[in-house]
């Protein structure tokens, strides 16, 4: 079960969009069924993280019989964190990918900016602004900058009030007095130039885990660490494992 991170359009994705999901988690889907489960639309005021983690906990005990292992990615990984501490009975084991136990300052900064452009109806900007953090390095940023303005006319339109909201909860959100609860076996994959956590945050979250394994890429920022076949690899053998 695949939890991705922030998303503009809270829909399943179609065309390119589809094809690209896709691509990103074939080389999952060599190994087993994969399956990606997005947040539900219309999310209240005051969604919590712990909102969230219930509404994929329910879903999980709907769909199937037994616990399943769980990929968090980026703030899909913050609901890993909290769906694995407070309903433990649904995941089997847990990556936690590009994510950990709380933003940093400047992550939280960055989505703070971003939910403000798009109060304020600057979706684009929105959009190119949290682009930035995404690269390791200035030259990247304002790469991954231009090329999302130019693109942004292309996606499908953001549903703002359940971004904003998944913002706001994730802006709340703080596992590191509940890693502890965490029981199933646990994997973090992150990259040490990685703006919206950092080193220090993914070690903290291994180190509060019982058991956790690390596997930290120093050079890499946080769409690197997502893109990265040696993460992919390793999440693959982590996967296999007894």
């Amino acid at each position: 079960m695949v939890l991705p991170g922030l998303e503009g359009p809270n829909v399943n994705p179609e065309g390119a969009a589809r094809a690209f999901e896709v691509r990103r988690y074939r080389a999952l889907a060599e190994r087993c069924t994969v399956v990606v489960l997005r947040r539900r639309r219309g999310l209240p005021a005051g969604t919590s993280m712990a909102d969230l983690a219930a509404d994929h906990a329910r879903a999980l005990r709907q769909r199937f019989d037994a616990p399943v292992d769980v990929v968090g990615i980026s703030t899909g990984g913050s609901v890993a964190l909290q769906l694995a501490a407070d309903h433990p009975d649904v995941v089997r084991r847990l990556v936690i990918w590009a994510s950990a136990c709380r933003l940093s300052d400047r992550g939280r900064a960055v989505q703070r900016a971003e939910a403000g452009h798009l109060r304020a109806g600057r979706h684009r900007l929105a959009q190119a602004s949290s682009a930035r953090a995404v690269a390791a390095t200035s030259v990247g940023a304002a790469a991954m900058a231009a090329l999302t303005w130019i693109l942004s006319r292309r996606l499908p339109p953001v549903d703002v009030d359940d971004l904003v909201r998944t913002i706001e909860s994730e802006d709340a959100f703080d596992a590191t007095a509940h890693l502890a609860r965490i029981g199933a076996p646990t994997l973090v994959v992150g990259g040490g130039r990685d703006a919206f956590y950092g080193a220090e945050l993914f070690r903290r979250t291994a180190e509060g885990v019982r058991g956790a394994r690390l596997l930290l890429l120093p050079r890499a920022g946080h769409g690197v660490t997502v893109s990265s076949r040696t993460a992919r690899r390793a999440i693959l053998s982590f996967l296999a494992a007894p």
